[in-house]
C-alpha cells in the first residue's frame, strides 16, 4: 500500500462507482427476472443481459484487485476498530462478489451450455459438476446477493458517517474531491 497517496486514482474511482451501479442493477434485475414467465418478452433477454453484465463485472473485479495491488490506495481514516472493520468489510465484499460470480456460473452452465457474453464471446461450460448444481448454486446466489447488498449498504452508511460526523476525507477520496 502506498500511504503517500491522498486520493484514489481516476481508474479506481470509475471502477468503484461502475461496480456499485452494476451490483445494484444486477440485484434489482435478478429479483425481477425470476418472476418472468415463458410468455414475457423479457424471458430470454433479461437473463442474457444479467449474465453478460455479471461476467463483465467479474472481469472488472479481477482487474480492480490487480490494479489495487499494483497502485495501492490511500490510508483508511478513523479509529483502529474502524480501520479493521473497513478492511474486513472490503475483503468480505470481494469474497461475496466472487461467490456470486462462481454460483452464477454454476447456475448458468449446469445444463452444459456456454454463457454468451453480449454476443462478443462465450465462456465455456463445465456442465453439472455435482447433483442439483443449479438449485444449490441458485440458493447460494440468492442469499449472497442479499448479503452483498446489506454489506454495501453498511459500506455506504459508514462513508456517510465519516463524511458528516467524523468530517474526514473518506468519502471525498472516492469522489476524487480534495
Amino acid at each position: 500500500m502506498n500511504d503517500a497517496r491522498k486520493n484514489y486514482d481516476w481508474l479506481s474511482i470509475i471502477l468503484h462507482w461502475l461496480s456499485a451501479v452494476a451490483i445494484i442493477g444486477l440485484f434489482a434485475v435478478g429479483l425481477w427476472m425470476v418472476d418472468l414467465n415463458y410468455y414475457s418478452q423479457w424471458y430470454k433477454p433479461a437473463p442474457h443481459w444479467h449474465k453478460s453484465i455479471g461476467l463483465c463485472l467479474a472481469f472488472a473485479t479481477l482487474f480492480r484487485l490487480c490494479w489495487k495491488y499494483l497502485k495501492g490506495h490511500p490510508p483508511i481514516e478513523g479509529a483502529r476498530w474502524e480501520k479493521v472493520g473497513a478492511k474486513m468489510a472490503h475483503w468480505l465484499i470481494y469474497l461475496m462478489l466472487f461467490g456470486m460470480f462462481i454460483s452464477g456460473y454454476l447456475i448458468s452452465t449446469a445444463d452444459g451450455r456456454a454463457i454468451d457474453v453480449f454476443n462478443w464471446f462465450a465462456v465455456p461450460a463445465l456442465g453439472e459438476l455435482f447433483p442439483n448444481q443449479a438449485d444449490i448454486a441458485g440458493e447460494l446466489h440468492y442469499y449472497l446477493a442479499f448479503g452483498l447488498i446489506a454489506l454495501a449498504l453498511v459500506h455506504a452508511l459508514a462513508a456517510l458517517k465519516h463524511h458528516f460526523i467524523n468530517k474526514d476525507n473518506t468519502l471525498k477520496k472516492m469522489l476524487g474531491v480534495k
